[in-house]
């Protein structure tokens, strides 16, 4: 049995090895595993969680350093599937710390993460894991809606958490993605997402509206991640507000994964609201202080001692 299978989005991540400079004017860059959902499973892994990923690369060298990758930081590549003509995702950032990185996604018009049918997924796998994460990207092209909606139903026991990661070039359509959304929030017990993320699923921008709404939507645990106002939570007895951590911001793009997969860490054992959010918090922190994703998900420790720091 797993304690955590994620399904989504996997790639390259290109990242440049200068800040402060456009990709026009850049000369160096660095390849690192990427996609928001096999990231969490990276960063819930670095936290001694036994991981698997859900996705599907092309049946190229890129596709091979991907599942490679997964591999090397210990979450199992056993549902990592080869689509044939497909390339494998490339994505493109430009770093202008503190809040600015523009994102160039390289995945044509159907990649091969969104090639998932339902067919090939492990059913019982999936129902029997501890906790299941998906992501909105993931029902923005069949097959692989029809997939997500074959591993919701499938769910048994455990937490299953909704990733409201919505890319606006990745729709046909903002209405698209927030009927999507709709779809799904029934079918979730957690949802998680930034303030522009929330808003495409329910229709309301303030933390507090929102995450009522996302309860109304048939969730038990509402997460607004607020950016530097920090992260508001709640559920039908309790809210939670955490202040954001200071830290020297070289690349926010990984941030949110590591929150993820801290997340489900604390969600896992059980840990009250507060100390969850802190956590999870403060492992998006560490990571924001470093240039790429999943090399930089910290450990259990790691986010410890930055907690600590910051209470001293």
């Amino acid at each position: 049995m797993y304690d955590l299978i994620t399904i989504g989005r996997s790639g390259v991540d290109v990242y440049p090895l200068q800040t402060g400079v456009g990709l026009a004017d850049v000369e160096t860059f660095g390849k690192f595993l990427g996609g928001s959902p096999t990231n969490v499973a990276v960063a819930a892994a670095r936290h001694g969680l036994r991981s698997a990923v859900i996705t599907g690369v092309g049946a190229d060298p890129f596709g091979d350093y991907v599942r490679r990758a997964i591999r090397g930081f210990g979450v199992d590549d056993a549902f990592v599937r080869t689509v044939e003509g497909r390339p494998t995702p490339v994505t493109f950032c430009e770093i202008f710390p503190p809040d600015h990185f523009p994102i160039y996604f390289y995945r044509g018009e159907r990649p091969p993460d969104l090639q998932l049918t339902p067919s090939m997924l492990d059913l019982p796998a999936i129902a029997g894991a501890g906790l299941f994460w998906f992501s909105l990207t993931g029902l923005s092209q069949e097959p692989s809606a029809a997939a997500h909606a074959a591993a919701l139903t499938a769910r048994t026991s455990g937490p299953t958490v909704f990733d409201l990661d919505y890319r606006a070039v990745l729709w046909e359509s903002r209405e698209a993605a927030h009927e999507a959304a709709r779809r799904s929030l029934p079918l979730a017990d957690v949802a998680v997402g930034n303030l522009e993320e929330v808003e495409v699923a329910v229709g309301v921008r303030d933390p507090e509206a929102a995450a009522q709404a996302l309860l109304d939507a048939g969730v038990r645990l509402a997460i607004v991640k607020m950016g530097p106002e920090g992260v508001f939570a709640r559920t039908s007895g309790e809210s939670a507000l955490v202040e954001p951590m200071e830290v020297k911001v070289v690349n926010g793009i990984g941030a949110g994964d590591a929150f993820g997969g801290a997340l489900c860490l604390g969600l896992l054992r059980g840990w009250p609201l507060e100390r969850t959010l802190r956590f999870a918090n403060a492992a998006g922190a560490f990571v924001a202080a470093r240039l790429a994703c999943a090399d930089a998900m910290p450990s259990t420790s790691e986010v410890e001692e930055l907690l600590n720091g910051a209470r001293s």
